[in-house]
């Protein structure tokens, strides 16, 4: 009896010595918020592990697709197609994986974890990207040595188009206005007739030749002065109006007295005018 006495005693004590009602409240409220950052925190690593995963995933994809590339680049006629699509799977699964591991580097940033494995995981996932590029970068070299082109996707493949496009485009306007300006470095024109013919075009005006623009442009005769060195002027008299180097050139008459025109020396004859004009009688 005495020792019931006292274990009752004992608990009585214990009882009254315990945690009052509103310290267990408070207990309890500390214990949901530490179980609630537990819980996040274990939230944020699986789902940083789920896209590790995933970026593992599609590398071992990538591997595979790599594998099926390299043999069917042996016979590219008979699996062009399949070779195609397994080129532009790669691209494809490649820019999403670059996508997945910079979301992965700042998420991590982001989230306060502090571990130091899971981050030296994603620096492997970002070398093994950097790998995997210098690996596809050969496969493409091999597939060039081949002479097999690979259709590119994606917006990269859009701009480098487009920008293609707009290089030719400029480069064809370029080689037109450079071809413009050859054909007029190399164009000329000429004429002959009587000194009553050449005033009536106002050719000749006051005993000045091509004073002013109101000649008759359309009597002149245009011509490529790189194919042109000789011109008949079917007269037995003939004078060189227009100003060109008399070394440049020489009157020649034929085996009835006609004169010819023969240009010795084309760049110096036509570098003071671009216009002839000869009176012939």
């Amino acid at each position: 009896m005495k020792k019931l006495l006292v274990v009752l005693a004992c608990a009585s004590v214990l009882i009254s010595c315990g945690p009052s009602e509103s310290e267990r409240l408070q207990m309890n409220g500390r214990i949901d918020s530490l179980q609630a950052v537990v819980n996040q925190r274990d939230s944020e690593i699986d789902e940083l592990m789920g896209t590790f995963n995933e970026i593992q995933n599609g590398f071992e994809q990538i591997n595979a697709a790599e594998g099926r590339v390299a043999l069917y680049a042996d016979n590219y006629e008979k699996n062009s197609k399949d070779l195609q699509e397994n080129m532009k799977f790669i691209q494809q699964t490649m820019e999403e994986n670059r996508k997945k591991i910079e979301e992965l580097q700042a998420r991590l940033k982001s989230s306060g974890i502090n571990a130091a494995k899971l981050q030296a995981a994603v620096d492997k996932l970002t070398s093994q990207m950097k790998a995997k590029d210098k690996e596809i970068a050969d496969l493409r070299t091999l597939l060039a040595n081949k002479d097999i082109q690979i259709a590119e996707l994606g917006d990269s493949l859009t701009s480098v188009v487009v920008k293609s496009e707009e290089i030719k485009k400029a480069k064809d306007e370029v080689d037109q206005i450079a071809s413009k300006q050859d054909e007029l470095l190399n164009t000329a024109w000429y004429v002959y007739g009587t000194k009553k013919e050449l005033k009536e075009r106002k050719i000749l005006v006051d005993g000045d030749v091509l004073k002013d623009s109101s000649f008759d442009a359309d009597y002149f005769t245009k011509i490529d002065i790189r194919n042109t060195i000789v011109i008949p002027l079917n007269s037995k008299s003939a004078k060189v109006l227009t100003t060109h180097p008399v070394d440049s050139y020489t009157l020649i008459k034929g085996a009835n007295d006609e004169y010819t025109l023969r240009i010795k020396d084309p760049s110096a004859f036509w570098s003071v005018s671009k216009y002839l004009v000869i009176r012939v009688k």
